[in-house]
């Protein structure tokens, strides 16, 4: 699967999300982008945007684009409390279908 990890989510989260192709918004020269912005360059290119953004089902009207969205929940966005969470994220990743939103840890 084809992950665009979130500029509200550590970098490193990306080695632990192997064997997926995970890129970040920075490698993607897109740092700059709002959220809608993102989303609709995201759409052509990957499969899901992993995020810590709780707001984002509530901003964006994510049923018109072909991405899912998981949304990842934890008491803060380091590393340290995200790792819990990765095996979760790994099972939803195997089966998620286009088009969803996920909330992992909630």
């Amino acid at each position: 699967m084809r992950i665009l990890l979130d500029e509200s989510l550590p970098r490193p989260l990306a080695r632990l999300l192997a064997p997926h192709s995970v890129r970040t918004v920075q490698q993607m020269g897109w740092s700059s982008l709002t959220n809608g912005a993102l989303l609709r360059q995201a759409a052509d290119s990957f499969d899901v945007l992993l995020t810590a953004d709780q707001g984002v089902e509530f901003q964006q009207n994510l049923t018109e684009l072909p991405l899912s969205v998981v949304v990842l929940v934890a008491p803060a966005n380091r590393i340290a409390f995200l790792t819990p969470l990765i095996p979760e994220l790994l099972t939803i990743l195997e089966t998620l279908p286009p088009r969803q939103l996920v909330r992992v840890g909630a």
